[in-house]
């Protein structure tokens, strides 16, 4: 763990508080209604390959809704490399979990392109484990739109399984936590350290990993402190990135929402 504290200038103090943040579904949709409800509405494209049927579109299209604030459609890759992105006018996209090599080998390169430069004009880009890998600038692949590696990948199939992310000061503020510590689920998404290109800015680091996951020969003490949630920007796009999954069922689905809220930038504009 010495060689990734050694990468990191971010590297967040260790959470003093301990405590879960997950709250009944209920009243994670009443904080959501709250709090955007009644403001301008996200217009936000959730990527999807498998004709809207991915778990992690079908999740996001449960809270990302009218009444809390958002305007959220499914888009196919074949509608990206048309130039879906443009044409409609949507605040942010958002790649979700799966497979980022499949996600990157159905947008193609005209695909690709085509997502680097609605977030360089402006647009937002949230990645969700799969979507974060593919932000990254780690594989040829990849769109590097983040700069940033993933640590220790030779054990991304480290396993799955609920973990505790330490909060950031400005992580607790953008993604409206009041706790430093919060519950949430990991899927195998990437542990992110910072990146080592010049054409790229640096990244703020939201979240880092408290708790691990070290199954499948992964080794103990290479998951926890890596960077978990971080944000950034490419050209003039917001990018915020999450290595576990906060839209799932259990949540908490406010650290998701708030994050593709930020990364709109409606309430700014």
């Amino acid at each position: 763990m010495k060689s990734l504290l050694k990468y990191s200038k971010f590297r967040q103090l260790a959470c003093l508080l301990t405590f879960s943040l997950l709250v009944p579904i209920s009243a994670q949709a009443e904080e959501l209604k709250l709090a955007f409800g009644t403001g301008v509405k996200a217009k936000i494209a959730i990527y999807c390959h498998q004709e809207g049927k991915s778990r992690g579109a079908v999740n996001l299209m449960t809270f990302l809704t009218p009444e809390n604030g958002f305007n959220a459609v499914i888009v196919s890759p074949e509608e990206i490399q048309a130039g879906a992105l443009k044409n409609q006018s949507f605040d942010v996209l958002i790649m979700p979990g799966g497979m980022a090599s499949a996600q990157a080998n159905n947008l193609g390169e005209t695909g690709r392109e085509n997502v680097r430069e609605f977030v360089n004009t402006g647009g937002g880009y949230v990645g969700i484990c799969a979507g974060a890998y593919l932000s990254t600038t780690y594989r040829l692949w990849s769109l590097g739109i983040v700069n940033a590696r993933v640590w220790d990948l030779s054990h991304w199939a480290r396993g799955t399984g609920m973990v505790n992310l330490c909060m950031s000061d400005s992580g607790c503020k953008v993604l409206a936590v009041p706790s430093k510590s919060v519950e949430t689920y990991y899927g195998q998404g990437p542990l992110l350290v910072p990146g080592n290109s010049p054409d790229l800015p640096g990244y703020e680091v939201l979240a880092s990993y408290e708790t691990e996951i070290a199954k499948k020969g992964a080794p103990e003490g290479a998951m926890t402190d890596a960077h978990a949630i971080i944000r950034t920007m490419y050209g003039s796009g917001r990018v915020i990135c999450y290595s576990p999954h906060p839209e799932k069922e259990w949540g908490p689905k406010e650290l998701m929402a708030h994050g593709v809220r930020w990364a709109s930038g409606v309430d700014e504009k």
